[in-house]
């Protein structure tokens, strides 16, 4: 999600060691309390409407192939066979779904596939702030090949120091915790 947001973010976190202190940053921090009210409550509560038939909270997920890992907050098994990422966003839905979370659905679905060995074929985004509304995000093989590509261009930065162009977002910046450091 950092590379996302900007490509530098991982050059100051992984290649140049710099904390990003998340604990100092208000949303990170309310957005933490809501994940833990939501694993800790409707604990037995399914889907029913999506066609859930079980579900395992808080799965910390990896690949074989590509080296990435994550902890999804719900991997939800469905009737058909099966299964999807779940993951609950501090965020209001603005009529469209974030590359970073798109990207970061479709990652979870590749390591779902790969431990389960069942199809992940689509995710959904539950946006807190948008009285849980939520969405379904469709995993094509285009954006199986550009989450993938996400992933090669991080190894880049990590595996050979190399210092990437800065977002073309500059509105990221405003909220950037390395903006004090960072050269525009």
């Amino acid at each position: 999600m950092e590379y996302l947001f900007c490509p530098r973010y991982i050059y100051f976190l992984h290649c140049l060691d710099v904390p990003q202190h998340e604990e100092k940053r208000i949303k990170v921090m309310i957005g933490r309390e809501a994940h833990h009210t939501r694993e800790t409550s409707n604990i037995s509560y399914l889907r029913r409407d999506l066609g859930v038939r079980r579900k395992e909270r808080r799965v910390y997920l990896t690949s074989e192939r590509i080296p990435i890992r994550g902890i999804v907050d719900e991997v939800l098994f469905l009737g058909d066979g099966t299964a999807v990422p779940f993951d609950y966003k501090f965020a209001e839905y603005k009529e469209r779904l974030f590359k970073t979370h798109r990207i970061q659905s479709v990652l979870y679905g590749i390591m779902i596939e790969e431990r389960y060995g069942v199809p992940a074929r689509r995710g959904y985004l539950c946006y807190l702030r948008s009285n849980n509304l939520v969405k379904e995000i469709p995993f094509s093989p285009g954006a199986r090949d550009e989450a993938r590509g996400v992933v090669e261009d991080i190894l880049k930065i990590t595996e050979y120091g190399y210092y990437p162009r800065p977002t073309r977002l500059r509105q990221s910046c405003i909220d950037c915790c390395y903006r004090h450091i960072c050269e525009k």
